[in-house]
């Protein structure tokens, strides 16, 4: 059965308090937690909120019709119509609140949403699949085009010039490496693993997690060429598990990263190994390097360059990489339409997790190497199936370490940020809609072989 619209947006003329009666405050949050989290204490309010509060109520009652998520409301009416089938509940505890924020925010204010309580469930992952595989039809057509007008704009704040790069970088990887350690394998690693037989339909256990971020590791060092004495420049330090791997290989290894937090650790760990005299780790922008390598390696952090930035990025690549050197990329990626469509959305990711954040598309890094630099794209391999498993597999420990999340001072709404965060990131990949790719990058190439 549907449930009335007054029963979403909540500002209709003949609104009720039905629309409420899960939960007469704005949101979850303590005083504490309201003073630290402004936006997601309180739900937009005034005449325009109302308009777009109708609108986004009209919007998700379409959109959860061809979702397999059971979406329920305070009275017990149910959204959709999905039969006797067992689908993932979607409870919809302040309805008001909920469209508020959707309305004024997009996907930010569904994230905050959820951050504030308005709504929960207990498979997150499970209805967020159903929404990611969906996301490119959630929003009928016509009214994607008016995405510019109505959705909050990138602050120029956050754009990854020389000035903003290293405070964006802090506020996602400098927030502390007790807190990373407490989810992330003994290896540190932040980025897919690549598991053994996961093709196999298995779903890996967390002691696989360390060999596989070893395999990972090891198939970009292949690809690369890295043995001894190759001259290797890793752009993006992580806690130093690369540098690790090459320098046992007996390569000498020039590391950059902007993370104050994850330098230290990172030399902390190279020099117990005895590595110290093969690894250089510098808190240097990526854009300042210079010298000459054999390898350049790169894990995951084209992400956080930007698309403005991309041709810069490859262009320092170029300049350094030394005659028959390669290169070895690992990359997220989505669907160039999708790339181009979101290019300019201003996300909740952006806002809570990734300020800068950009995903790029295969097409998009083939086509900026051909234009702007020697580079050509030679080898690609998909494996976005393992970066659901890693995804599952940190989830699952942050919230099993809840406790000890908070022992660290992050309080109930950073947790719940980040349950969401993994979540949303896992379910990117189990719907397809996200992928990660492992590429070889070399010059003169006449042909990419896909």
């Amino acid at each position: 059965m549907n449930a009335p619209l007054r029963d979403l947006s909540g500002d209709s003329a003949d609104h009720t308090q039905a629309a409420t009666v899960a939960d007469d405050a704005a949101s979850d949050l303590t005083p504490a937690e309201a003073a630290r989290w402004p936006d997601v204490a309180q739900p937009p309010r005034g005449r325009t909120t109302a308009i777009r509060s109708a609108a986004a109520a009209r919007l998700f009652r379409h959109a959860v019709r061809g979702v397999d998520v059971r979406v329920e409301m305070p009275d017990g009416t149910v959204l959709g119509d999905h039969g006797d089938r067992v689908l993932p509940r979607m409870i919809i505890r302040r309805p008001t609140e909920f469209a508020r924020r959707v309305g004024t925010g997009g996907l930010i204010g569904f994230g905050e949403s959820y951050m504030a309580g308005d709504w929960t469930t207990d498979d997150l992952v499970g209805v967020l699949t159903p929404f990611a595989t969906r996301v490119a039809r959630l929003v009928p057509r016509p009214l994607q085009t008016l995405r510019s007008i109505v959705l909050p704009k990138h602050p120029e704040s956050e754009e990854n010039s020389t000035k903003n790069t290293r405070r964006n970088i802090a506020r996602h990887y400098d927030l502390s490496n007790d807190l990373f350690a407490l989810f992330l394998d003994g290896t540190m690693t932040y980025s897919s693993a690549l598991f053994a037989d996961l093709e196999r339909g298995t779903r890996p256990p967390w002691s696989d997690l360390e060999s596989a971020q070893h395999r990972k590791i090891d198939r970009l060092l292949d690809a690369a060429g890295v043995g001894p004495g190759t001259r290797v420049l890793e752009i993006g330090t992580g806690w130093g598990e690369l540098c690790l791997r090459a320098a046992a290989r007996g390569a000498t290894v020039r590391s950059v990263t902007l993370s104050s937090e994850q330098q230290s650790l990172a030399r902390e760990r190279v020099a117990g190994a005895g590595l110290a005299d093969r690894v250089q780790i510098d808190l240097c922008d990526y854009r300042a390097v210079r010298g000459e390598y054999d390898a350049v390696v790169s894990v995951e952090m084209i992400e956080a360059v930007g698309e403005k930035y991309w041709p810069t990025y490859f262009q320092t690549i170029d300049r350094v990489l030394a005659p028959g050197g390669r290169v070895a990329i690992q990359a997220i990626t989505m669907p160039h339409d999708r790339m181009v469509a979101s290019r300019s959305t201003y996300t909740w990711v952006h806002k809570y997790i990734f300020p800068g954040g950009q995903l790029t598309s295969l097409r998009a890094l083939d086509a900026v190497t051909r234009r702007r630099t020697s580079l050509r794209l030679i080898e690609g391999e998909a494996m976005g199936a393992h970066y659901a498993e890693t995804l599952r597999l940190w989830r699952e420990r942050f919230t099993a370490r809840r406790d000890e999340v908070a022992a660290l001072g992050f309080d109930a709404t950073f947790r719940r940020m980040w349950e969401f965060y993994l979540a949303y990131s896992e379910a990117g990949f189990r719907a397809g809609y996200l992928d990660v790719h492992q590429l070889v990058f070399a010059r003169d190439a006449v042909e990419d072989p896909r």
